[in-house]
């Protein structure tokens, strides 16, 4: 199968990134592909890692963003085409095959919740993947805030949403821990306190584009691959213990690092505009890490103890392919580069 010429798609600009995301691209806005099965198997091959496979990703990405709607240039009514989602079914097995052979499996608890709660208090205390967080309150200059920005927009202008999936798939106490986590993510009731809006307000301050998508050509594979193993998580109900376990190690490690944030963003002299995002989630994530960790993850490994498995690879999963993501922007900027895609990748 010779690779079609890669040309600019009707998603604000994106530009596919090889045959497999220029085949899902076209699909879904509406033009004709070839053997998206074919082209997925090939691109597999072809790949040393799919993690960071620049056209794997994206086309997870975008496959992904059909069912969130996050870019209206996407046919919603090609949501469910057969050859779609079929594609998307051979690039999941192996993005999971992927994960589940290289993110660390941590010891299993008794499945009750206090045996739970404190081991993913554990594992999150042992989590020693780089600290970004306090990079950035000592030495990040601007363009690398600019930069912190345009990588954290590719979930952070959707926060919450992987998440949620979940919630129709839980019952009793795990379900209401989450409604209660997602709530306070969605401002509570307050439009102007979403936390997507929150930090989509930020960005202007920042005076960087908000538009949901508009980064994507900048980001690196696997700044992509961390939202798309938290919507593989979501959207596969097989997969529901570990979005749970994702959601508690996310909600666990977020209140520090966003304290660190707020700091540097201050000492750069950032307007409070852009620190209201991270001086937010100080006080909100403290409240609920104790929430996903117990009442959530806990909850559900009580009700479910065959999702305990699953609760621990899904936190793991969340704390590795973060740490990638992180790690990948520091070791960038202590190289004293840009931890964006280079111009003649894109």
């Amino acid at each position: 199968m010779s690779a079609p010429a890669l040309i600019p798609s009707a998603l604000h600009g994106i530009v596919a990134r090889g045959p497999l995301s220029d085949g899902i691209i076209r699909r879904l806005t509406g033009d004709d592909a070839d053997d998206l099965g074919a082209r997925a198997e090939a691109a597999l091959a072809m790949s040393d890692d799919v993690v960071r496979d620049d056209d794997i990703q994206l086309a997870l990405f975008v496959l992904y963003a059909s069912s969130y709607g996050s870019l209206p240039g996407l046919d919603p009514a090609l949501e469910w085409d057969p050859a779609l989602i079929a594609t998307r079914g051979i690039l999941e097995h192996a993005f999971e095959r992927a994960l589940r052979a290289t993110v660390p499996a941590p010891e299993l608890p008794e499945p009750t919740v206090d045996a739970v709660g404190r081991a993913l208090f554990a594992l999150a205390e042992a989590d020693t993947g780089p600290s970004l967080s306090r990079y950035v309150a000592k030495k990040a200059t601007e363009e690398q805030m600019h930069e912190f920005f345009m990588q954290r927009s590719i979930y952070t202008l959707r926060e919450a949403d992987p998440h949620s999936w979940a919630i129709p798939r839980l019952t009793g106490r795990p379900k209401a821990a989450l409604v209660e986590i997602q709530s306070d993510e969605y401002g509570g009731g307050r439009p102007d306190r979403v936390h997507a809006t929150i930090f989509a307000r930020a960005m202007r301050g920042a005076g960087l584009d908000d538009t949901y998508g508009a980064y994507v050509d900048d980001v690196p594979a696997i700044t992509l691959a961390s939202l798309n193993s938290m919507s593989m998580f979501g959207l596969n109900r097989r997969l529901l213990g570990a979005i749970v376990g994702h959601l508690a190690a996310f909600e666990m490690t977020s209140s520090i690092p966003n304290r660190f944030y707020a700091d540097g963003l201050r000492r750069l002299g950032f307007s409070e505009d852009v620190t209201d995002y991270f001086d937010e989630h100080v006080e909100a994530d403290a409240v609920h890490e104790q929430i996903a960790a117990r009442d959530l993850a806990g909850g559900l490994a009580e009700d479910r103890p065959d999702l305990l498995p699953d609760i621990m690879f899904g936190a793991a999963a969340c704390l590795t392919v973060d740490g990638w993501a992180a790690g990948h922007m520091l070791d960038s900027w202590t190289r004293g580069e840009s931890s964006l895609r280079e111009r003649d990748a894109r």
